[in-house]
C-alpha cells in the first residue's frame, strides 16, 4: 500500500506541475486567436479523446503532463515561396510581442499553481514558527543536554533555582555561562527531573545543544495570501543565488533530477498531505523558473528569440536557430543526466548527520 501511495503521488505531482504549465500556453494561446489544433492530457499515443470544435481535447497514455498542439508552431521552412499561403491563425503568423504572452503563460501557471498551494496550506495547516515558550524541540548530538539525558518535549521551569518563563531569557543564560555548572529543572510530562550540566564554550559563548520546539501558525487569509507569494519570492531567489554562487566558485551545483525528485515525492505522499502539497508547490516553482531560462529549446528561449526580433526587426536566421536549438537541446540532455547520475549517487549515500545548532543553546 505504501508503494502504491507513492507512486500515485509522483504520477499526480508531476502531471499536475507540467498539465498546469500546458493549459497556460493552451489557454493564452486561445485567448489570443491562435488555432490549437490538439490539447492532451499526458503524453504519447492517444488513449481516448473528443474533438470539440477545431480542437481535440484527449487523454494520452504516459499521464505525466500534456502537449499544447498549434498551427503554425514551426516557423516556414527555407525556400517557401514568398506569399505562400500562410494560416492567418498560425502561432507565427503573430507579431513578436503577441507571440510573448502565449510562451510566459507557462511558467506563469507554475508560479500560480504555488502560490495557491503555498497560500493554502498556511491557511489550512499553518506555518512553523518556533515557540516563544521553553520547550524543547531538538536536541544534538555530543553536546551536553543529549548527554546529561534530556529529551524532545521537555520544558524547562527553572536554572540555578531562577524560574523560567519563555526561551530568549532561558537561552540568554546558559550563553553567558560556558563552562559553568548549572541545575536545572524540567517538566516530562507529569513529572519534574533535575538534571545538572555544564554548558560547552565555543567561542566565549555557552552552548548545550537544544532548539526550540516548533508549532504550526495559522494564518488569516490576507495573511496567508501575502506567505504564499513570498514563499515563491523566496525559493526563486534561493535557487538562483544557490547557482550563482556556484558558477562563481566553479564548483558544480547539486541538481536533482526525476528520479530524485520521484524519490522525495513519494515519501513526501507517505508522509502527509501538508507535506506533498508543500513539496508540489516548490516543484513547480521549479519547473516555472527553470522554463524562463534563456535556453533554447525552453520557454526562455523562445522569449529570447522574440526579443531579438523585436529589437533587430527580423526574426534570428533560421540556420542560427537551428544551431541555437541543437546546443540547447544538448544542454538540457547534458543537465539530464548530471542531474540523475546525482539522484543515483545520493541514493547510495547514507544521508550525514544533522548539523549541530550552533545558533541555539
Amino acid at each position: 500500500m505504501a508503494f502504491i501511495v507513492g507512486a500515485v503521488g509522483v504520477i499526480v505531482a508531476f502531471g499536475l506541475v507540467i498539465f498546469v504549465h500546458e493549459f497556460g500556453h493552451f489557454i493564452v494561446a486561445k485567448k489570443s486567436g491562435v488555432k490549437v489544433e490538439r490539447f492532451s492530457f499526458g503524453l504519447g499515443p492517444e488513449l481516448f479523446g473528443i474533438q470539440w470544435g477545431e480542437t481535440r481535447y484527449c487523454l494520452a497514455c504516459i499521464p505525466l503532463g500534456g502537449e499544447v498542439r498549434m498551427t503554425g508552431e514551426t516557423e516556414p521552412a527555407e525556400g517557401v515561396p514568398e506569399g505562400a499561403p500562410i494560416d492567418p491563425r498560425g502561432f507565427f503568423s503573430r507579431p513578436w510581442y503577441a507571440r510573448i504572452p502565449i510562451v510566459v503563460a507557462g511558467p506563469a501557471m507554475n508560479y500560480l499553481l504555488s502560490f495557491v498551494l503555498f497560500s493554502f496550506i498556511a491557511l489550512a495547516w499553518g506555518v512553523p514558527r518556533a515557540t516563544t515558550e521553553p520547550v524543547i524541540g531538538e536536541l544534538a548530538d555530543g553536546f551536553p543536554a543529549a548527554a546529561a539525558g534530556l529529551k524532545s518535549g521537555d520544558r524547562f521551569l527553572s536554572i540555578n533555582g531562577a524560574p523560567v518563563t519563555e526561551w530568549k531569557p532561558m537561552a540568554e543564560v546558559i550563553h553567558k555561562s560556558p563552562g559553568r555548572a548549572m541545575v536545572l529543572e524540567v517538566r516530562r510530562g507529569d513529572s519534574t527531573l533535575t538534571v545538572r550540566l555544564t554548558p560547552r564554550n565555543e567561542d566565549g559563548r555557552g552552548l548545550i545543544g537544544v532548539t526550540p520546539a516548533v508549532v504550526q501558525e495559522r494564518l488569516k487569509p490576507l495573511a496567508a495570501f501575502a506567505k504564499g507569494a513570498e514563499q515563491c519570492w523566496a525559493w526563486s531567489r534561493m535557487t538562483l543565488t544557490y547557482l550563482a554562487e556556484r558558477i562563481a566558485r566553479r564548483e558544480k551545483p547539486e541538481l536533482s533530477g526525476p528520479v530524485g525528485i520521484a524519490s522525495v515525492v513519494a515519501r513526501a505522499a507517505r508522509s502527509g498531505p501538508a507535506d506533498y502539497l508543500f513539496l508540489v508547490a516548490l516543484i513547480s516553482v521549479g519547473i516555472g523558473l527553470f522554463n524562463l531560462f534563456p535556453i533554447p529549446m525552453l520557454d526562455g528561449g523562445h522569449l529570447a528569440f522574440f526579443l531579438w526580433e523585436g529589437v533587430f526587426g527580423r526574426p534570428l536566421g533560421r540556420r542560427w536557430a537551428q544551431a541555437a536549438n541543437m546546443a540547447g537541446m544538448a544542454a538540457l540532455l547534458a543537465i539530464f543526466v548530471f542531474a540523475t547520475l546525482g539522484d543515483i549517487r545520493r541514493l547510495r549515500t547514507p544521508p550525514p548527520d544533522a548539523p549541530s545548532p550552533a545558533s541555539h543553546p
